[in-house]
């Protein structure tokens, strides 16, 4: 199954563009194929203004999130793979969403239906299944 990042990323930028607020995305610039201005990178973290006002030819693709943008004056090509985006929020209210550092793919569903697990512990019975960690949700500001 394909991420779920980039469809989210689409949907809650098109949800703030058109309430009429500024789109703000915060970017993992540790990966080497992050293309941003290094000049405004605080922390391995750079947030970006997507607006359409701020932007030319954006694209929020499956795999990345281009864009032409002024940064000092000086036009950039910024490139940025989706799962680079941390977050995407309106500046405004700080409305949106927060990613996970990992992967979202889910986990592998195991055997098919009709086969039954054995446990070595307790002879014939099914194994129960793992016990799941609870998100962890952090405030950016």
């Amino acid at each position: 199954m394909t991420s779920s990042r980039p469809y989210l990323i689409r949907a809650l930028y098109e949800w703030i563009v058109d309430n009429g607020y500024t789109p703000y995305m915060l970017v993992d610039t540790s990966l080497d194929v992050v293309e941003v201005p290094r000049a405004f990178v605080e922390n391995g973290r750079i947030i970006l203004n997507i607006s359409p006002e701020a932007t030319h030819s954006l694209v929020l693709g499956n795999e990345a999130v281009t864009f032409n943008a002024r940064f000092s004056g000086t036009a950039m090509d910024v490139h940025v793979p989706v799962i680079s985006v941390l977050a995407i929020y309106a500046r405004e209210n700080g409305q949106g969403m927060m990613f996970g550092d990992q992967d979202d793919t889910p986990p592998d569903p195991g055997p098919g239906p009709g086969s039954t697990i054995k446990s070595p512990e307790s002879g014939d019975g099914p194994k129960a299944p793992p016990e799941t960690k609870r998100p962890n949700l952090k405030i950016v500001k």
